[in-house]
């Protein structure tokens, strides 16, 4: 489930954490740290689990709409011959069915139950029917259950992401879950569309590793990735920094920023202790990492200072690594 990337972005949070929240006295213990990290993880699969959780009670309130109109003394024509495509989509009745699910979202979430933000949803609905891909849905002659895991991820991918209403109950739910719902998104899409060729629901790996494992391929952990990467940055990361000031005047001082640096000991943690990473790779992902968690202009200065600083640990150390 959890890639690389998102790793890299994972070990990078709890190492600015680590080093710019701490006490200087009582500085955190690695344990601590691999700790939050694991934890880190674990909630963006729970946060999957959330999401996929709000295909049934969507559904449930279309159909509650259609019933409640159907109550109406003067009903108009559409609500005399209502279309209960969504209403009756084969994905949510799966899902309802589910009993492997469902014990694993009561697990997760006991006491949670998206009911109680029905005028969020019933907003929601409200605005995908004024959607082009929803009315083609609706008047298509199509019921399959691959036309409707086509509406949802529509609905995951567009009414989802960036809605503020959802990003504010997630953030009051746990902080783990910053910046993470569009990747859980992206990951229900995944699931999602496995379902709508025959499979059945099944809860991912953790790590993208243990998924390509079970497929019979031979790949290195990413469990094991994500926790050197933290031990190492950690642990160089004195070192690193001071590296990094060196390679700069003085007025590019004033651009070194927490995060920045944050990165970028990170990056230089993996090109020297991850062999199999070719140097060129790492730096492009932490340059890709720099456009969201840096300045505007981070990126371009990232590039070119991490270009310096790799190049100068490469040739100290003797590395057969070349950019």
């Amino acid at each position: 489930m959890l890639n690389r990337r998102i790793l890299r972005i994972k070990a990078f949070k709890v190492l600015y954490g680590a080093v710019f929240t701490r006490d200087s006295q009582n500085p955190p213990e690695l344990k601590d740290l691999e700790a939050a990290l694991g934890q880190s993880c674990e909630a963006t699969r729970d946060l999957y689990m959330l999401m996929l959780g709000t295909i049934v009670p969507l559904t449930d309130l279309a159909r509650q709409r259609i019933e409640a109109a159907s109550r109406k003394i003067n009903k108009t024509e559409a609500e005399k011959n209502p279309n209960t495509k969504f209403a009756d989509n084969a994905l949510a009745a799966l899902f309802r069915e589910d009993e492997v699910f469902g014990k694993l979202f009561k697990k997760r979430f006991p006491k949670f139950d998206w009911g109680q933000y029905d005028l969020i949803f019933k907003s929601m609905l409200n605005d995908i029917a004024l959607k082009d891909w929803y009315r083609e849905y609706m008047e298509s002659p199509d019921r399959s259950l691959a036309g409707d895991v086509r509406l949802f991820i529509h609905i995951f991918e567009e009414e989802f992401v960036d809605n503020d209403d959802i990003a504010a109950i997630l953030e009051d739910m746990s902080l783990l879950w910053n910046d993470d719902l569009a990747y859980a998104l992206s990951c229900c899409c995944r699931s999602l569309e496995l379902i709508s060729r025959g499979g059945r629901w099944t809860l991912p790996p953790l790590y993208q590793s243990d998924t390509l494992s079970l497929e019979g391929r031979k790949v290195e952990s990413d469990r094991d990735f994500s926790l050197k990467l933290l031990r190492c940055s950690y642990a160089a990361y004195g070192k690193y920094s001071d590296l990094l000031s060196s390679l700069v005047s003085s007025f590019e001082k004033d651009r070194l920023v927490s995060t920045d640096v944050c990165l970028m000991v990170c990056c230089l943690a993996e090109v020297m202790n991850f062999d199999s990473i070719p140097a060129r790779v790492s730096i492009n992902e932490y340059v890709e990492i720099s456009k969201f968690y840096g300045t505007p202009k981070s990126s371009v200065f990232v590039n070119g200072l991490l270009d310096r600083a790799v190049r100068k640990l490469l040739s100290e150390s003797g590395s057969t690594k070349t950019l």
